[in-house]
């Protein structure tokens, strides 16, 4: 297969310029999205936030350029805009080696502790059987399949929702949440550096892969998910520090969300 060198617009995703990296296919009509400087009250950002193609992409379109990130330096995306377009750039961009200084260990144990000490004593019902006692991230899960196979078989579901494709200048999935400043779970944590993290820690743990995005979601594929209630429950609670929502909106209690993610080889998470 022949290959392409990027596009003037995209080595513009790149403090280097982009040299060297090159995409297998010519890509479809679209461009640059810039962070909005009165949104990120930052001023003139120094370079685009992202790519974005003008067409829905297709399932297959995602995994073939998935399958040449080493190559391009580019994170696909699915881009759900049905809460908000994606043009308008409200989104703020953060260095991807801040991530380094987070874990998903400490966002876990802090989250928990602030949001224990306003819950009232009746509702910690709700985290049974941990309670008020943080139980640290759970254990890594066992591969079940490809972790990109199923990344690949994720993108081909969403994408029937149609969707045009995002390309982020990122080593992977979870540093693309920070580089193209998604800031999906405003409400939930300021800042997304530290959730990065924690994707971060679930890429490795979970063979996890981040897959799409929205204005207040994001999907990943996981390769390796809890199968046992036991291994569901733990990792349900670092959902509940992660998105409560996905928790506290649906089924009520971590009993309930373990339940629904036990063997599923997607994460899908909302943030009201």
């Amino acid at each position: 297969m022949s290959d392409h060198r990027l596009p003037r617009e995209l080595c513009q995703l790149f403090a280097d310029g982009g040299k060297g990296r090159r995409l297998p296919v010519a890509l479809p009509p679209g461009d640059v999205v810039w962070p909005d400087p009165g949104y990120t009250g930052q001023g003139e950002a120094p370079r685009p936030a992202f790519w974005m193609s003008d067409e829905q992409a297709s399932g297959a379109d995602w995994a073939l350029l998935r399958e040449w990130h080493p190559h391009s330096g580019l994170w696909p995306l699915l881009l759900d805009e049905s809460a908000q377009p994606w043009a308008v750039g409200q989104v703020v961009p953060d260095d991807p080696r801040q991530i380094d200084h987070f874990t998903a260990e400490g966002f876990m144990a802090e989250v928990w502790e602030e949001w224990v000490a306003q819950m009232p004593a009746d509702a910690l019902g709700e985290l049974e059987p941990y309670g008020a006692i943080c139980p640290g991230p759970a254990p890594p899960g066992v591969l079940r399949a490809d972790p990109e196979a199923v990344a690949a078989w994720l993108a081909g579901e969403l994408a029937a929702k149609g969707m045009p494709l995002g390309l982020v200048a990122a080593g992977r999935g979870a540093d693309a949440l920070a580089v193209m400043g998604w800031q999906g779970a405003l409400h939930h944590n300021e800042w997304m550096v530290p959730m990065a993290a924690v994707v971060r820690s679930w890429e490795d743990r979970f063979g996890a892969r981040v897959v799409s995005v929205g204005f207040n979601t994001l999907d990943l594929s996981v390769a390796a998910p809890p199968v046992d209630p036991e291994h569901a429950l733990h990792v349900a609670a670092e959902h509940w520090t992660f998105c409560p929502d996905n928790v506290v909106q649906g089924p009520g209690d971590l009993q309930g969300y373990a339940e629904q993610i036990i063997g599923g080889h997607a994460w899908s998470f909302w943030w009201d």
